[in-house]
């Protein structure tokens, strides 16, 4: 058995409304000691990862833009043609099915700097998109519905995170996961989130752990649950992502 660990962020490493990662830090420590690969798999950019990877000291690759893309350390790639195309198509949709949908680029840095609590340079980063749009949905059910189903149909998917509706071309965290998995020679995959944007990176993980979230939809019920593959923190964020990381360490004869 070979263990590699995926891992959302907001919510889940980075506590919600700090993003901090300290209260992790007894888990992190322990994944560096015995040499486990920790693979961030986040809807945050590559501008945004490469800040993080260098505070976390991580040669991985990473997941990034709810698995739109992938970022690696030194990776300057400016390739944005899936995110053009992403917005081409909501010009399309106006006025009309995309008319209460505001992303990103709608609402520009200093909107995601309001909506996040981010510092003015944190917001630019995470306005610097490539491969995806995320955004605020601020229409009803059936606006929300219709709106999908427009996007369906231009080949977009829309999936919903704690805090951000994000619509790409279909990628996602758990279709990256074997690839890296490959790359690694790593065999046995614990993967831990918060929102039901990671529903399916949770399943497709030997292990997975749904941490509690009180700050946004929560993740529904999955089937691994019931097989007892899919567990539940009790503890939110940071501290969840703490306690579930040295307790299957434990488990599996690491600590």
């Amino acid at each position: 058995m070979s263990l590699i660990v995926f891992t959302d962020l907001d919510g889940t490493l980075l506590d919600h409304a700090t993003y901090s990662h300290a209260a992790a830090a007894p888990a992190l420590d322990a994944l560096k000691r015995h040499d486990i690969p920790l693979i961030l798999a986040t809807s945050k950019t590559a501008a945004e990862v490469a800040d993080l990877h260098a505070d976390l000291d991580l040669s991985t690759p990473a997941i990034v833009e709810n698995g739109a893309g992938l970022y690696r350390p030194g990776d300057t790639d400016g390739e944005a043609g899936d995110y053009t195309r992403l917005r081409a198509a909501l010009a399309d949709l106006r006025p009309g099915p995309a008319e209460a949908f505001l992303g990103f680029g709608d609402i520009g840095p200093e909107g995601v700097a309001r909506a996040t609590g981010l510092s003015p340079g944190a917001a630019m980063r995470a306005a610097a998109r490539r491969f995806s749009e995320p955004g605020l949905w601020q229409g009803d059910t059936a606006g929300l519905g219709a709106f999908v189903a427009a996007l369906d149909t231009r080949g977009i998917t829309a999936r919903q995170g704690g805090r951000f509706l994000t619509l790409s071309f279909g990628a996602t965290k758990a279709a990256r996961m074997a690839r890296i998995m490959a790359e690694l020679g790593r065999d046995t995959a614990i993967a831990l989130g918060d929102a039901p944007n990671d529903a399916e990176m949770l399943e497709a993980a030997d292990h997975g752990v749904i941490i509690r979230n009180d700050h946004g939809a929560p993740v529904p019920a999955l089937p691994g649950e019931s097989l007892g593959r899919i567990h539940r923190t009790t503890l939110p964020g940071p501290a969840g992502w703490n306690e579930a990381i040295l307790g299957l360490l434990t488990e599996r004869g690491y600590q």
